[in-house]
């Protein structure tokens, strides 16, 4: 499964609904795309220290984006950036779980019900 940005930002935000899916779903994916995301968000080294401590204790997988990604999440944006105000990030974590095979788990369906092909798996953090 490849996880996006929202259900971990819920896990780091205190959410214990996120941090008991994330802990019974070791080895999942996030794109590279999230986990730059994330990087940003931090506020400091020890934050970082945390993310990383915690992407190990999942044993969670960074995909790169290859050039199938980026071709794929290419066409996303050129299909639905004007209907549906489709975003590059969102495009790349799209395209990476359709690359893979994976399912999107996501609290954002709306930014993704719209493509075709892409599995998503709801998560509700309340």
């Amino acid at each position: 499964m490849l996880v996006d940005t929202d259900v971990l930002i819920w896990n780091l935000r205190g959410n214990r609904k996120a941090g008991d899916w994330l802990d019974s779903s070791p080895g999942f994916t996030v794109s590279a795309v999230t986990y730059m995301e994330l990087v940003q968000g931090l506020r400091n080294q020890a934050e970082f220290r945390m993310l990383r401590q915690a992407m190990s204790y999942w044993d969670a997988t960074i995909h790169p984006v290859s050039e199938a990604i980026s071709t794929r999440a290419t066409f996303l944006v050129e299909t639905y950036a004007l209907s549906h105000n489709m975003q590059m990030a969102d495009a790349l974590v799209a395209a990476t779980a359709t690359q893979l095979g994976q399912p999107l788990v996501t609290a954002n369906d709306r930014h993704y019900r719209h493509i075709e092909g892409l599995e998503i798996h709801l998560f509700r953090p309340e």
